[in-house]
């Protein structure tokens, strides 16, 4: 059995690491609420407007989605993981760089691949193996409209002038603080597919629907991008807030059980000593 010292090093180490981990919760925690609120707010908007695309879209050709919609034959293909930069977060990070590589190694095997890393984890493991094209860990210190639309116009401008023939996202997607779905979305070329609904809407197109169509695009891919991009940042903050709150359950258990075993050698000391004391009296007594 370990001596006291050592166990009640032990217990303090628990304790300190318990602190810690239970601090790591309540952040996550306060920053979850906020971006939760941000992605479900934005979840509804996103939906009408790649709704209304399609419904403007559906009855124009093929050719009317413009240069985002031109589909060639793969050959380059641009994959963008979407990771936090920072870990202890369970298996959110592993997961997206497990399905990034599935892909390259199956279903774009053989093709030209580079990847776009969109957070520090993404770009640290996929780098060993294989060609990173950028690195964008740095949009998560001010996560705004504005910073991700400036990425979303790179990529789509870099699938303009053919350097990449499909774009796909991979990224959690939030359900819950406990939940965290894996996606992976074709960004580009956009798909243009007809409604199943019959219903024939008859609206009054001012300019043309043409026009419209042409218009709303870029912002609908820089809109799907962003969600994207918040869906990871909330799923982030969920998932470290669930690893936080187990450690520290784990963390305490452990003190218990340190603590037990610890009051346990001190009554075996305190025992011994007493045994020592009364057979000393009991020699002075003979």
């Amino acid at each position: 059995m370990a001596n006291l010292k050592d166990i009640r090093t032990r217990i303090q180490s628990v304790s300190s690491t318990m602190q810690i981990t239970n601090a790591m919760k309540m952040v996550s925690a306060a920053k979850l609420k906020k971006a939760q609120d941000a992605i479900e707010s934005m979840r509804p908007y996103a939906e009408k407007l790649t709704e209304l695309l399609s419904g403007l879209s559906a009855s124009l050709d093929k050719d009317m989605g413009g240069a985002y919609a031109t589909e060639r034959e793969v050959k380059n293909v641009l994959l963008v993981p979407i990771t936090s930069n920072r870990g202890l977060c369970g298996a959110l990070n592993s997961n997206i760089i497990k399905q990034t590589q599935k892909l390259i190694d199956t279903e774009y095997q053989g093709k030209n691949i580079k990847i776009l890393a969109v957070g520090k984890k993404a770009n640290d493991q996929l780098a060993k193996t294989n060609t990173i094209l950028a690195n964008k860990s740095d949009v998560f210190d001010a996560l705004t409209y504005e910073n991700v639309a400036k990425i979303a116009q790179g990529i789509m401008d870099d699938f303009v002038e053919q350097k990449f023939d499909k774009v796909v996202l991979i990224y959690n997607s939030f359900v819950n603080a406990a939940t965290q779905k894996v996606i992976t979305e074709q960004f580009l070329p956009i798909k243009t597919e007809k409604s199943e609904s019959n219903v024939v809407l008859d609206y009054i197109y001012e300019p043309s629907q043409a026009e419209i169509v042409l218009e709303l695009i870029p912002k609908s891919l820089k809109t799907q991008f962003y969600k994207a991009i918040r869906d990871a940042w909330a799923s982030e903050h969920g998932a470290r807030m669930t690893s936080m709150h187990k450690a520290t359950d784990n963390a305490m258990e452990m003190r218990d059980d340190l603590t037990l075993q610890y009051n346990k050698a001190r009554q075996a000391v305190i025992t011994g000593e007493i045994l020592e004391i009364v057979s000393g009296a009991e020699a002075l007594k003979g």
